[in-house]
């Protein structure tokens, strides 16, 4: 391949060299430079790879793509761009063939439900015969493989990398969660999406490494509706105006608005052995019951996002009905069926805001008790500890305060400052360090008609201590326990 064919739908400057030359290959990581390669310098928050520039020429790169001065060997072709994240995105596309064009591509956006509705729209659509990829916070499916998640959205090469895999392996679609952060730093720029779907949105990712502002947050999520051909909104959501500032789509809503697309309504909550979940009525564009197994008013929103998805590719009715009472979410509001007795669930709400939310919507179900388990990280801000403790005791009416990743913290100061914070409200509580002891306490000790949430962890399946991690998955904690008990049945 030819540098020029990668640089094709680019805005250059060939500032010394030769760009119509033949390439090996394309990197972004120097360490990776190969001779023939050419070397993307991408300013980090840590690193400035522009500083590697010299270095790389040396070791054989074939060019330099940068966005500002570099110093490197006489006979180097440096090409300079306004953008170089962006740059990555487009030359990554034309390097893997632009493989979007092969599949029916679908992003997802907004503060929550993102990962549940990526799986939803997947259930649905693989179950009427489209063979669908995912990318998202916990994992990336290629038809049978999957490969664990280290960003919810990964660097534009990764993400047109994952793409040709999977058009060469037979997709027809992919859905993926797209965060602010990955349209912030480019990395889905160089392609448009056939669907861009915006779930909702809350103050958050807020801070001197994210966003610099909630106006700065809005403006990230609203890029998707400038880089897709039909945009679905939530039309219940506040920022919805601003949301679609600027939008260039075809626009179409969903919610429980009179004036939405796909409305919701005479919503019932489900409660039976053991399982929760939730029914209601759909009205709109489309006509029929939704019953989903997993709880709250979120589930609906949830619901509504992959139906209006999915009848954009013509998926029957029926298909979408059972594909919605059947499909689960690893570690979000995932309900473990030990015990007809009472609920117990696992869930990844890792912050005051998402536990709030959380136990807020379990409450509705007016259980017996609702019990909270829960730590926090170490290493973090203690602030986030005071508020989960305060939060859990204010909704919770048993909390059971334990460890997460204590990292190189003690956990015992962890839930110290846990405590401070459950003791600001009137919950009952009890601490217990190790997880899996605490675990086993909750279950128990459970009561009839109790809801069981076991909180922070979610699809992780590991434990940080001192700076390793070891194998920690609550689902096998949780059967170890089970296997124990004759108290269950």
């Amino acid at each position: 391949m030819r540098l020029t064919e990668l640089l094709e739908d680019l805005e250059y400057e060939c500032v010394s060299g030769d760009a119509d030359r033949e390439i090996t290959g394309l990197v972004y990581d120097s360490r990776k430079v190969q001779t023939g390669s050419v070397f993307v310098c991408i300013s980090g928050a840590v690193r400035d790879a522009h500083d590697f520039a010299c270095e790389v020429a040396e070791n054989g790169a074939a060019a330099v793509i940068v966005e500002k001065e570099v110093h490197v060997p006489d006979g180097t072709c440096v090409i300079r761009v306004e953008n170089t994240r962006k740059a990555l995105a487009f030359m990554s596309a034309a390097y893997f063939g632009h493989p979007a064009k092969s599949l029916k591509t679908i992003g997802i956006t907004g503060t929550k439900g993102k990962t549940t509705a990526t799986y939803m729209v997947r259930s649905i659509l693989e179950s009427s015969g489209y063979k669908t990829g995912l990318i998202g916070t916990i994992e990336t499916i290629i038809g049978e493989e999957r490969i664990p998640s280290a960003n919810t959205t990964p660097e534009s090469y990764v993400v047109q990398e994952t793409f040709r895999k999977m058009a060469d392996a037979g997709c027809d679609c992919v859905v993926m969660e797209v965060s602010s952060q990955g349209l912030m730093l480019d990395r889905v720029s160089g392609f448009m999406f056939d669907y861009g779907i915006f779930t909702n949105l809350e103050p958050d990712h807020i801070g001197p490494n994210e966003h610099k502002d909630l106006a700065d947050y809005i403006h990230c999520k609203s890029l998707l509706f400038q880089q897709c051909k039909q945009g679905i909104f939530n039309a219940d959501d506040s920022h919805l105006s601003e949301m679609l500032k600027g939008h260039t789509c075809e626009v179409e809503t969903f919610g429980f608005a009179e004036n939405a697309d796909f409305r919701a309504g005479d919503v019932r909550l489900k409660n039976q052995d053991g399982m929760l979940g939730v029914s209601y009525h759909l009205t709109g564009k489309a006509d029929m019951e939704i019953d989903v197994d997993i709880p709250g008013k979120f589930s609906v929103y949830n619901s509504l996002t992959a139906i209006a998805i999915c009848r954009h590719f013509g998926v029957p009715d029926e298909n979408i009905k059972q594909a919605l009472k059947t499909v689960k979410v690893k570690g979000r509001v995932e309900i473990l069926p030990v015990s007809s007795r009472f609920t117990l669930m696992i869930d990844y709400a890792h912050n005051a805001m998402s536990l709030n939310s959380l136990l807020s919507t379990l409450k509705e179900y007016q259980p017996k008790r609702l019990v909270c388990l829960f730590g926090c990280g170490g290493n973090r801000s203690r602030d986030r500890r005071f508020e989960m403790g305060e939060v859990s005791s204010r909704l919770a009416d048993f909390t059971i305060v334990t460890s997460d990743n204590p990292r190189k913290e003690k956990p015992e100061d962890i839930i110290a400052d846990i405590v401070t914070g459950v003791e600001k409200a009137d919950g009952d509580y009890i601490t217990i360090t190790d997880r899996k002891d605490a675990i086993r306490y909750a279950i128990e000790h459970a009561k009839e008609g109790d809801v069981i949430v076991l909180a922070g962890k979610g699809h992780e399946d590991y434990q940080e201590i001192d700076g390793k991690k070891f194998h920690m998955d609550e689902r096998e904690l949780v059967e170890d326990v089970v296997k124990d008990g004759n108290f269950l049945k």
